[in-house]
Order: structure tokens, then C-alpha cells, then sequence
């Protein structure tokens, strides 16, 4: 069995992720998440591994964001990455599905020479998962751009991936930058 990978641009694969974005975070769920009501940003790029031939069901079984922003950590202007919306279809999980488009990610920023490190959000039953991949909780403070404004960010803990600077606190500030 082989498992096809595809790294694509991130509105343009929109419509071949949306469906499984539905299926795995329906809006009624959503809504009563604690993070029910942040406005995310589109990926850059998207990580898409299909169902494999045997699949009872074809189509997309996993989904990860990628994305690239300038951001300020501690005052300091910083490129960085992002990973969201990581996603698999129920019936394909517990088959290293999201390691592998995890790591497919984790390769593509890396390869992206000016990120500095990752970041992402998760929920507390995430954490080890993360961890155990190389994250790390960042101890800081996060702000980010939502229709309110510029906020703190405290839905969801922040967790981040060294690739050049190890940023484990301090304020990392996602916002348009001043400069």
C-alpha cells in the first residue's frame, strides 16, 4: 500500500478540504469549543493525504495547514510558521495519517529557510501527541488579529517547533507589526 502525499496552495485546495474540515468539526460542535468564536486565517499551503485504495469510503483522510507569517517575538522582528486545522476523517485515525502530514508540514517549513520556528494551538487532549513530535509549550504570552482587534490569545495553548530560535516564553505577537 502506498500513501500519496500532496503539499498544495492553500485556496486553490480549499474546495478538496472542505468537506473534511466539515465532517471533522461540524459548526455545531464547534460552537461550544472554547475556541468556537476565533476567526482563523486561510493556509498558505495545505497538506492533503487521501484514503488509501482499500478504504471502505475513497477521498481525503487527512487534512494540515501550513502557514508563514512575519510576527514579533519579544520585540524582535521573526519569520514564522504555522500549523492548523489538522484533521482526520474518523474512520482513518490511529493509522498515522496526521504524524506523517504532520511531519510532511514540519519538512515544508523547514525547507522554507527564513521560519524561525512553528507554532500552533492545541487542546489539552492534543498535548502529548504534539510533545511527543517535537513541540514544545510555549510559556509566553500570544496575541493575534481577531474582528475585535488585537487580542490575547488564551483559547487554546500555544505550542512551538525549533527550527533556529528556541522560543519557550516572552510575547509572540502575531499582529500586523509596527514597523
Amino acid at each position: 500500500m502506498s500513501i500519496e502525499i500532496d503539499v498544495l496552495n492553500g485556496d486553490s485546495s480549499w474546495k478538496r478540504a472542505e468537506s473534511l474540515m466539515q465532517a471533522v468539526w461540524p459548526r455545531d460542535v464547534v460552537e461550544k469549543l472554547s475556541w468556537g468564536h476565533v476567526k482563523w486565517a486561510h493556509a498558505d499551503l495545505r497538506v492533503l493525504i487521501d484514503a488509501p485504495e482499500d478504504a471502505a469510503q475513497p477521498g481525503l483522510a487527512c487534512h494540515v495547514g501550513i502557514y508563514f507569517r512575519t510576527a514579533t517575538w519579544d520585540g524582535r522582528r521573526v519569520q514564522i510558521g504555522g500549523i492548523g486545522g489538522v484533521s482526520t476523517r474518523q474512520d482513518c485515525r490511529g493509522r498515522g495519517y496526521a504524524s506523517l502530514a504532520l511531519n510532511a508540514a514540519i519538512r515544508t517549513l523547514r525547507d522554507h529557510e527564513a521560519v524561525r520556528f512553528a507554532i500552533l494551538f492545541c487542546e489539552p487532549h492534543n498535548q502529548a501527541f504534539y510533545e511527543a513530535r517535537g513541540w514544545h509549550a510555549f510559556k509566553g504570552e500570544v496575541y493575534a488579529e481577531q474582528p475585535e482587534g488585537r487580542i490575547r490569545f488564551e483559547a487554546m495553548a500555544p505550542y512551538v517547533f525549533d527550527f533556529t530560535r528556541k522560543p519557550r516564553d516572552g510575547i509572540i505577537d502575531l499582529c500586523g507589526l509596527p514597523w
